[in-house]
């Protein structure tokens, strides 16, 4: 019987407090929390969870939410506790998504190699005339956050990686939906092949002060590879299960034909499994 109380911080209280006990340099501690995210005993509103974990975020320990059943997840709770723990979450509902997550991607999981990953993007309105950044809405952070040490953000664990991805808007195309701004200088910047300038700030694991790395955009920087084309099919999709509304014309069957064409060596079988969820929400949309 799932049913009964669920003490969630009192759980994580005792796991810090042995985390910390038994911290050592050089060492990494992870709490690993496996949870239906139901939390009714204790501290129960997310926000509150948030103040709670971020406290404690600070003492280098870091925390991965596993959440478990069948329609009955908390999302907001585990979110609110992997986002503001220095952590991941996962939902696992099945024993393939088990072997997913505890045994193909427990390493990464584990093991970070850099905290509190930030990218800031500047594009040249001489070239660009619309952008907008495609997810991460949870995640956004305040310009002036960027080189502020003291924000925290995101982690990466051994063998990931992350993918952040723009829509942008060519000058003079037929699809630009805004004005022009009055008080915008479209003057080009840094040579006219450059499409934007990237920035990125890292943290080397147990580390108080971030890494500037830096590069220029430019429109000759080779070729688009199929896993940065199937990670737009897969950002398409969730804009179409959100609505889709800034994807006119382009629907599922454009959507499908792209994750098999970039599909490329598939070896544990998550992007044929991702085009199943594709078809099976074609099929839902079509009832």
């Amino acid at each position: 019987n799932a049913g009964g109380s669920t003490a969630g911080q009192q759980g994580l209280q005792q796991a810090y407090a042995v985390a910390e006990g038994m911290a050592k340099d050089g060492e990494i501690s992870r709490i690993i929390l496996a949870t239906d995210g139901d939390f009714n005993v204790g501290i129960q509103n997310p926000d509150e969870l948030k103040t709670f974990i971020a406290k404690k975020r600070d003492s280098g320990t870091y925390l991965s939410v596993l959440g478990f059943g069948r329609g009955n997840l908390d999302d907001a709770t585990m979110q609110a506790l992997a986002q503001n723990g220095n952590g991941t979450a996962a939902y696992i509902d099945t024993l393939s998504e088990a072997q997913k997550v505890l045994v193909d991607q427990l390493g990464g999981a584990l093991f970070p190699i850099a905290n509190d990953v930030k990218i800031q993007m500047e594009f040249n309105p001489a070239k660009i005339a619309e952008y907008r950044l495609i997810g991460y809405e949870t995640r956004a952070l305040n310009r002036e956050d960027f080189n502020n040490d003291k924000v925290d953000a995101g982690e990466i664990g051994a063998g990931h990686s992350i993918t952040a991805i723009y829509e942008v808007t060519p000058v003079g195309s037929d699809a630009i939906l805004n004005d022009a701004l009055r008080y915008q200088s479209t003057d080009a910047v840094g040579g006219s092949s450059e499409l934007g300038f990237l920035k990125l700030r890292y943290k080397k694991p147990g580390k108080d002060t971030s890494k500037l790395l830096t590069t220029p955009i430019t429109s000759g920087m080779g070729t688009v590879t199929n896993d940065i084309r199937f990670s737009a099919a897969i950002a398409g999709f969730g804009q179409l299960l959100s609505g889709g509304k800034y994807l006119q014309d382009w629907g599922y069957d454009e959507l499908i034909r792209l994750a098999n064409e970039t599909k490329g060596k598939d070896a544990y079988g998550y992007r044929s499994e991702a085009i199943k969820l594709m078809r099976l929400a074609q099929s839902l949309g079509k009832n």
